[in-house]
């Protein structure tokens, strides 16, 4: 298997049976990403140094304006697309292999969490994973400690607040706050310049 195939398969979003051979495969891509990161992690790097490492990691080059505050920390890597003027702070942690896309402008606090594989349901079939993308529009800020789950979506110019679960897909220019996270309201004009 290529790594071509495993992204089309993850992004057709099919199933990753456990002990099969894209969960094997999987497993090998893993490896890289742990060296990576844990290069990025293990010492002070210039900005420079640290998109270059980056960019090594999801396997395409990110813009200059994109900056990250280690440590960061994925088992994949490589279905992460990033935008320009991204900034990602300490601690985050990326499971990937369903699909981040991150828009231009946006703002990642401290220790978020983007999960994008969730297990089947029956105990039977439980180390099977299925893979759904996370969508982050323009100007997105995402606060500390938030979690996104699987399959969501959230809308240009949107304030997830910190500490938020995201289990639903979020409007454009709203705040969401809570466990799972709900509108709390909209941003109106005067706050959205």
């Amino acid at each position: 298997m290529e790594l071509k195939d495993f992204l089309d398969h993850l992004n057709n979003g099919n199933a990753v049976t456990g002990g099969g051979a894209v969960h094997l495969f999987m497993h090998r891509v893993s490896q890289e990403a742990l060296k990576i990161t844990s290069e990025i992690n293990g010492s002070y790097h210039e900005p420079e140094e640290l998109r270059r490492l980056f960019s090594k990691l999801i396997g395409k080059e990110v813009d200059e304006s994109f900056a990250l505050f280690p440590p960061f920390y994925t088992d994949c890597g490589k279905n992460i697309t990033i935008g320009k003027n991204v900034f990602i702070n300490m601690g985050c942690k990326f499971q990937d292999q369903g699909g981040i896309f991150i828009g231009d402008g946006t703002l990642i606090g401290h220790n978020v969490v983007l999960a994008t594989l969730n297990h089947a349901m029956s105990p039977e079939e439980r180390s099977t994973m299925i893979p759904a993308p996370i969508h982050i529009g323009e100007n997105v800020w995402i606060g500390a400690n938030a979690t996104i789950l699987s399959g969501v979506t959230i809308g240009d110019g949107a304030i997830i607040a910190a500490g938020a679960v995201v289990t639903k897909d979020v409007p454009k220019n709203t705040i969401v706050a809570g466990v799972p996270a709900r509108v709390m309201r909209e941003i109106d004009e005067e706050e959205n310049v």
